[in-house]
C-alpha cells in the first residue's frame, strides 16, 4: 500500500516498479499501452491530491537522481528527474551554481515539483518549473524526446507543468544562476499593518511572506535578502536552530497539535502560545538554507493562486469565515507571492499572483468543510489552485482560468493517446 505524505491518499497498485535506465521504462511503458493498462510515475508523494494514484504500475523515480552534466558557462544542470530537491544544493554548488528560487520544503523530486507547479515567494521569481531549460520525457507510446528551445520547443511551455499526464520525465535540465546568500529577517508585525501595505512588502523585497495563526492579529513575516555568495555568513547556531526548528516548530507543535485535534476549544490559547514563541530573528546564510525548512508535522492542505492584488481582500474574508463559523484551527495561513509567467498550466499564467495556502493537522476530523468554504472564498477573488493541493475543481471549471487549456489537451492527445498516464483525478481535472 502507497499513501501520500499528508495521509489524503492511498492506493494499492498492481505492481511497484523503480527502473534506472530509460530503456525499462519505454519497454514499461509499451508493455502497458499493449496491454490497455496504466502507469504513473511517482516521486516523494508530496501532493496531497490524488493525482499520483494508480491501480496499476506505479513507476517509482528514485533510481533516476543524481547530477547528469553541468555546463557552467551557460549555468545549466541536467539532473535525473527522481532527484530530491534536498540533494540539488550540494551537486550544483560545487560548481558554483544555485536554485534561482526554492519553495519551503525540499522532500520532492524534481519531477514532482515542476509537473504540479511547486512555487517559493518572490514577486520578481517565477515558480520552479520556470527554472527548467529542458527535459527527456518517454511519451505513451514508448517514444524518448528531448524537449528544450531547439527540440521539440512548441511543447516546453506545456511539459514544464505537465500534471504528470503527459508522460515520464526522465530528466530535467535547470537553468541556474550563480550561488549567493540570504540575509533572512523573522518578525512578528501586526496582521493589519501587514495586509495593508501587502504589495508594496512583496515589491520592496527580494522574498517576502509570512504565515498567520488564526485566532490571533500577528504575521509573522520573513523578507529574505539576496546577497553575493562572498558576503559574510551569520548562520543560526546549531543550538539555536535546533531549538527553534526542531524543538519549538516540530516536535513541541506536534504535541500541540494532538493535544487540540481532540480538544479543540484549547485552539485559540495554543495559537496565541505559538505566536508569542516563533518567528523573531535575523541571520544570514546560503541560500538553500534560508529557503527550506524541515517539516514534520502532518498536516493537509488547500493553495489558491489569486491576482496578488486580491490577497489581502482574500485572506481578511478567510478571518471572518473563522470568526462567523466559530472555527478552531490550528496550523498558520501561508502567504506568498509570484512573478507572472507563460507556463500554459502555471497557476501564475499571465499574472502577477498571490497564493494563500490554509492547513489542517492531518488527524483533524472536520477538515473538508473548511476547505470548502476557503474555496468558495478563493474562487469569488479569481483563484487558481495549486495542482499538488486539495481542491474540488473540475476541467469545466477549470478551462476558463487558463487560455491555453484546450492547447495541453491536445498536447496530452499527441503524447498519450492511449492514456498511458491517466487516473481518476486526472479524468476529473483534464478529462477523460
Amino acid at each position: 500500500m502507497w499513501r501520500t505524505w499528508g495521509r489524503t491518499e492511498l492506493a494499492t497498485p498492481e505492481r511497484i516498479l523503480a527502473p534506472s535506465h530509460a530503456s525499462e521504462i519505454q519497454d514499461l511503458v509499451r508493455e502497458a499501452a499493449e496491454r490497455g493498462s496504466t502507469v504513473k510515475p511517482i516521486g516523494a508523494g508530496h501532493s496531497f491530491t490524488a493525482i499520483g494514484v494508480t491501480e496499476g504500475v506505479q513507476l517509482r523515480t528514485d533510481r533516476l537522481h543524481g547530477l547528469m552534466s553541468v555546463d557552467r558557462d551557460r549555468r545549466l544542470a541536467t539532473l535525473g528527474a527522481g532527484t530530491r530537491l534536498a540533494e540539488v544544493p550540494r551537486l550544483i554548488g560545487y560548481y558554483g551554481l544555485a536554485m534561482e528560487n526554492l519553495g519551503d520544503i525540499d522532500r520532492q523530486t524534481i519531477a514532482g515539483a515542476i509537473s504540479t507547479g511547486t512555487h517559493g515567494t518572490g514577486s520578481r521569481f517565477g515558480g520552479l518549473a520556470t527554472q527548467v531549460a529542458a527535459v527527456q520525457l518517454i511519451t505513451g507510446t514508448g517514444e524518448l524526446i528531448t524537449i528544450s528551445a531547439t527540440e521539440n520547443p512548441e511543447l516546453l511551455d506545456a511539459v514544464r507543468v505537465g500534471l504528470g499526464a503527459l508522460g515520464v520525465l526522465v530528466s530535467v535540465t535547470l537553468r541556474c544562476v550563480p550561488a549567493f546568500t540570504l540575509a533572512a529577517t523573522e518578525r512578528p508585525e501586526p496582521l493589519a499593518a501587514v495586509l495593508d501595505a501587502f504589495e508594496q512588502r512583496c515589491d520592496a523585497a527580494d522574498h517576502f511572506e509570512f504565515y498567520w495563526f488564526p485566532h490571533t492579529t500577528t504575521a509573522l513575516t520573513k523578507t529574505n535578502t539576496r546577497l553575493p555568495s562572498d558576503a559574510g555568513l551569520a548562520p543560526l547556531k546549531r543550538g539555536q536552530r535546533f531549538i527553534d526548528d526542531t524543538l519549538v516548530s516540530n516536535e513541541l507543535y506536534r504535541a500541540l497539535c494532538a493535544v487540540q485535534s481532540g480538544m479543540p476549544a484549547i485552539t485559540p490559547m495554543i495559537n496565541r502560545t505559538a505566536d508569542k514563541i516563533t518567528g523573531n530573528r535575523s541571520f544570514t546564510d546560503v541560500s538553500h538554507r534560508v529557503f527550506t525548512t524541515r517539516r514534520t508535522v502532518r498536516f493537509k492542505e488547500l493553495e489558491y493562486a489569486v491576482p496578488r492584488t486580491a490577497v489581502p481582500d482574500a485572506l481578511r474574508a478567510v478571518g471572518q469565515l473563522i470568526k462567523d463559523r466559530d472555527l478552531r484551527i490550528s496550523f498558520p495561513v501561508e502567504v506568498r507571492s509570484a512573478a507572472a509567467d507563460q507556463l500554459w498550466l502555471s497557476t501564475a499564467h499571465d499574472r502577477l499572483s498571490g497564493y494563500i495556502a490554509v492547513h489542517r493537522y492531518h488527524r483533524d476530523r472536520d477538515t473538508q468543510a473548511y476547505f470548502d468554504a476557503v474555496e468558495e472564498i478563493m474562487l469569488d477573488h479569481d483563484g487558481r489552485p495549486h495542482w499538488g493541493k486539495l481542491h474540488t475543481l473540475t476541467a469545466d471549471q477549470l478551462r476558463p482560468k487558463y487560455r491555453h487549456f484546450d492547447d495541453f489537451l491536445a498536447v496530452r492527445d499527441r503524447l498519450d493517446p492511449h492514456r498511458v498516464f491517466a487516473n481518476p483525478h486526472l479524468d476529473r481535472v483534464l478529462g477523460p
